[in-house]
């Protein structure tokens, strides 16, 4: 797909993954609705392409607004990248309904509506659905059980997807390991060590916008995860003993925060 000239969605476009491939659409000439819970990197482009939109995707109505605004602006949306979510580094050693409804809204029921959404928009034009799924969203990781859980669902809810999506839709999700950016050290209020390997945004992002380009289904940035996953899979030891060394990072956590499991 050429992207120049697209009309593209991009929700999470103010940080990290979303502000790159922010970058990457605009110099490839496509015109972005930007949306994020603040937008001062966006506007800090001084893009005109880049539309900035302030905007909390967590709930329908703001799923609504935003797509009532990209009906104003753009009229036709091509792309749709789900990209906002974001992770806590905890034990579950406590009750909180609203905690779990937080993290599920943004991560896994906000895409879904949106696609939903995007699906009607087309009225049987070409589009493209692009997730920012999770490398945890396939291989569960201690200290990220409500997290992970989140990118589980968004997982499988593109797996039975692509099974019946009309053959107007294509489907790009995106499975990053740990990212250097801003992302991990708001997933909780004292430090911590993040998973290995460790990736930079602009590799991900340029990785991503490829896959979207090319119209590959699957995006994985590191080559050393998906050779993890084959190696896991044929020798199990492999997958407990890193599991072991990140369990270890999560008791060294444990312990500068004073809790036990």
């Amino acid at each position: 797909m050429n992207l120049s000239g697209k009309n593209v969605i991009l929700t999470g476009a103010n940080s990290g993954i979303g502000l790159e491939m922010l970058k990457l659409l605009l110099s490839k000439g496509s015109r972005v609705l930007a949306a994020d819970l603040r937008t001062d990197a966006v506007e800090a482009l001084g893009n005109a392409n880049a539309l900035s939109f302030v905007c909390d995707i967590s709930s329908k109505e703001g799923v609504d607004l935003l797509f009532k605004k990209a009906r104003e602006k753009l009229e036709n949306v091509d792309i749709f990248i789900a990209n906002a979510g974001f992770a806590y580094y905890e034990i579950i050693d406590y009750e909180d309904w609203d905690r779990i409804q937080r993290i599920f809204d943004t991560n896994s029921i906000s895409p879904i509506y949106s696609y939903q959404k995007f699906f009607r928009r087309l009225e049987g034009r070409e589009g493209v659905f692009a997730i920012t799924c999770s490398g945890i969203g396939i291989l569960g990781m201690p200290g990220y059980a409500l997290y992970g859980s989140t990118k589980f669902a968004l997982n499988g809810f593109q797996e039975s997807l692509r099974l019946e999506r009309p053959n107007n839709v294509r489907i790009t999700v995106l499975y990053p390991v740990a990212v250097n950016t801003g992302f991990f050290r708001s997933a909780s209020d004292t430090e911590f060590e993040r998973p290995y390997p460790v990736q930079e945004p602009d590799l991900v992002a340029r990785k991503m916008i490829e896959g979207i380009e090319k119209g590959r289904k699957k995006v994985f940035p590191s080559m050393l995860f998906r050779f993890a996953l084959i190696l896991f899979s044929i020798i199990p030891p492999i997958k407990k003993a890193y599991w072991r060394s990140e369990r270890k990072k999560l008791d060294r956590f444990l312990e500068k925060t004073g809790r036990k499991i």
